[in-house]
């Protein structure tokens, strides 16, 4: 996005030009269209910025909600932005922590930087491109919010003076995306010195866990059942190794290392339950297994049996109503039997797709049903369930 275009769009001029975007977008209108009609009152180059704008305030609703309609972004700037649940999370544990000033090493289009400032932090944001920093400070003026921006390079400042200090590295190479911490944009070597420090660094979701280094907490946050970052705590801010936080519709939980005194292997019982995907990647399914006083199905696999019916924000239940033939073949007349037409397929530990799989049953029934594909002491299994 052309600097130039962006900061004319901060005009009065431009609000009105971003407001008959904003319609048009809405309107479902022609694309090319909507570029012609637009072009006869404004410059190519801010009909363009303009429109931009508008398309990703749309897509950015998921990660925003209503806020995104005031806020202002960047297309790769909006892909890397935390959610604002999630943000809003990391914020109030530093308040939590009695931190009062923050530093956003990274600041990106200002995701966290938001959520902090909104928490009552004193809160400062630098970034290598001068873009983003002037996206991030559209947006604290945007939703009326104090902070700092400005364009520096995060390696080379001095971040002594702030309480916490928070990093995003950017994962994104020309290439593409990178799963190489060296690739990393500050690198690792800059975010192990941080974390040396009262700090939270953003990672992505498939961190080792050897890669964290002692004394650092490790936590995996799941919005409504996604699972698309972690965060690493350090310095005071650390209270645990690992832990999994879950924000759903009923708010929020969390699930720790200390809640987890481990659970046994065994036989699949009257209820299935499908652990979180933060709590797999924290490593915490035997955790789950004890809150429902249940068991593995398998060391390796992240289901839990148990005898019992749990509501727990950390997985969702099933009810086991029978166990079916696994061969496909006879699947599939079992099925019939039923008269199942409509099928959901969990699987877990098994080399199965899903959708081949259910194109190869080609069932026709009136019924809808829902079938777990798994492992269980060595051998495969379906199970016909039922959702609770």
């Amino acid at each position: 996005m052309d600097l130039e275009a962006f900061r004319w769009l901060l005009t009065s001029d431009g609000a009105r030009l971003l407001e008959a975007a904003a319609a048009a977008v809405a309107a479902d209108e022609d694309p090319l269209a909507t570029q012609t009609r637009l072009r006869r009152g404004a410059d190519p180059a801010h009909v363009a910025a303009a429109l931009t704008q508008a398309t990703l305030r749309v897509r950015a609703r998921e990660k925003f909600g209503e806020l995104a309609d005031r806020m202002y972004f960047t297309p790769d700037g909006l892909e890397q932005a935390t959610r604002h649940r999630v943000a809003t999370h990391r914020a109030s544990r530093l308040v939590a922590a009695s931190a009062s000033t923050l530093v956003d090493l990274g600041c990106g289009i200002g995701g966290d930087l938001l959520a902090a400032s909104r928490a009552g932090l004193t809160a400062a944001g630098v970034d290598l491109d001068p873009v983003r920093v002037a996206v991030a400070q559209a947006n604290l003026d945007a939703l009326g919010l104090p902070g700092a921006v400005q364009v520096a390079d995060a390696t080379t400042l001095d971040t002594s003076p702030f309480d916490v200090a928070f990093a995003d590295p950017a994962r994104r190479t020309a290439r593409g995306r990178t799963f190489d911490v060296d690739g990393w944009t500050p690198p690792w070597p800059f975010v192990e010195r941080l974390l040396t420090r009262d700090s939270c660094v953003k990672v992505a979701p498939g961190v080792p866990h050897e890669l964290v280094p002692d004394g650092v907490e490790a936590e995996w946050v799941s919005d409504h059942g996604e699972v698309k970052e972690a965060a690493l705590w350090s310095g005071r801010l650390a209270t645990t190794a690992r832990r999994a936080t879950v924000i759903g519709e009923g708010g929020l939980a969390t699930l720790t290392d200390e809640d987890d005194p481990g659970a046994p292997v065994g036989a699949v019982g009257a209820f299935l339950y499908e652990p979180d995907g933060a709590v797999i990647r924290a490593g915490l399914v035997t955790a789950v297994a004890a809150g429902v006083d249940g068991r593995l199905v398998d060391e390796h696999i992240a289901y839990v049996a148990s005898d019992s019916s749990y509501r727990t924000p950390f997985a969702r239940g099933y009810q086991v109503l029978e166990e079916l033939p696994y061969r496909e073949k006879a699947l599939r007349a079992a099925l019939r039997e039923r008269r199942i037409g409509r099928l959901t397929i969990k699987k877990r530990g098994v080399d199965v797709v899903p959708d081949q799989l259910r194109k190869r049953l080609d069932l026709a029934g009136d019924q809808e049903g829902t079938i777990v594909l798994t492992r269980a002491a060595g051998r495969g299994i379906a199970l016909l369930v039922r959702p609770f």
